[in-house]
């Protein structure tokens, strides 16, 4: 596959191979920041949830390209401080009712709040160089129960990424917290995702988690079937090794190698898209109203809750 453009709303197509000169000038024109080495290319909008927007491989799409100017158009964003969704917006902590309004952009009709603050707010450049890049994002408070300072590290390797996602409780009380990412992946009739886990918590049609389903090892719940079989929403838990993807007919994989922190995978594959997403995360969907597996983390004040994946990216013979 060849270069393909980047649909970034009023913004046209980037190209490779900017000077330093020519970066910052794309920097400042457009807001988005790329990084580029002999083998990657990865740009970033900061002012869209602090989501990537495209990473290639020697011209071949990794992630999905973004084609819309919203961050569920992108190619990847942030969860901060929280993965999936929290049933009908409503928790206790510490005593504390707590509400917080549905955010799932264009739709009336969720009516659970998802993926935390990070992926709708505009983060900060905090540092910017050839291969690496450092955005924050500043919650000052509200709905959560604490406000945080969360930061994004994107680092570019020979053959791929590395990005490290971290929060930290600002407040004067304990906070909750969780982590995770939300890549989307090209699909076509032959990508293929393996994983292994050891749970798949059975979920309703409101994306909620009804049951646990546990094997008494960690087994391929995919059976290396190609992931457009069947249409899929859920969480798989206790992840054993790494996470891969393939594309046999595009000569490629990537291999996804989470933090131990991030034990769960979301998988989501929509029936009719050319997308499918697997999404490392701390914690299972609802996590806030459970107990037990797959909880969040409670954060002291001045505590960092801290995770990362690192992405690489092999050949395959073509098919």
């Amino acid at each position: 596959m060849g270069q393909a453009p980047i649909c970034t709303g009023a913004s046209e197509a980037l190209v490779v191979d900017f000077g330093d000169a020519r970066r910052a000038m794309q920097t400042l024109v457009t807001g988005l920041i790329e990084l580029g080495n002999a083998a990657c290319r990865l740009v970033l909008d900061p002012d869209r949830g602090g989501s990537i927007v495209a990473f290639e491989w020697n011209g071949n799409a990794v992630m999905r390209q973004a084609c819309g100017p919203g961050v569920l158009d992108a190619a990847c964003f942030p969860l901060v401080p929280f993965s999936n969704r929290i049933a009908q917006g409503r928790f206790t902590f510490e005593g504390k009712e707590i509400t917080i309004a549905p955010n799932f952009p264009g739709t009336g009709n969720q009516p659970h709040p998802m993926h935390g603050f990070g992926w709708l707010a505009n983060w900060t450049v905090a540092q910017s160089a050839p291969d690496r890049a450092v955005l924050a994002h500043e919650y000052d408070g509200g709905e959560w129960p604490g406000p945080y300072h969360a930061e994004q590290v994107f680092t570019l390797l020979p053959q791929g990424l590395e990005v490290e996602l971290a929060v930290t409780a600002l407040g004067n009380d304990p906070m909750p917290a969780g982590l995770g990412f939300h890549p989307y992946f090209p699909r076509d009739a032959d990508t293929v995702y393996h994983g292994l886990h050891r749970g798949e918590w059975q979920t309703g049609n409101d994306g909620l988690p009804r049951s646990l389903l546990l094997k008494d090892r960690a087994v391929d719940w995919w059976h290396g079937q190609p992931v457009g079989g069947r249409t899929v929403d859920m969480v798989y838990t206790m992840r054993e090794g790494m996470l891969r993807i393939s594309w046999p007919s595009r000569g490629m994989a990537v291999t996804i190698d989470p933090d131990p922190l991030l034990s769960c995978t979301t998988v989501y594959v929509p029936e009719g898209e050319t997308f499918f997403c697997v999404e490392p995360v701390s914690h299972r969907t609802d996590a806030i109203n459970a107990r037990g597996l797959d909880r969040m983390r409670v954060l002291q004040p001045g505590e960092t809750l801290k995770a990362g994946m690192r992405l690489r990216i092999q050949p395959l013979a073509a098919s």
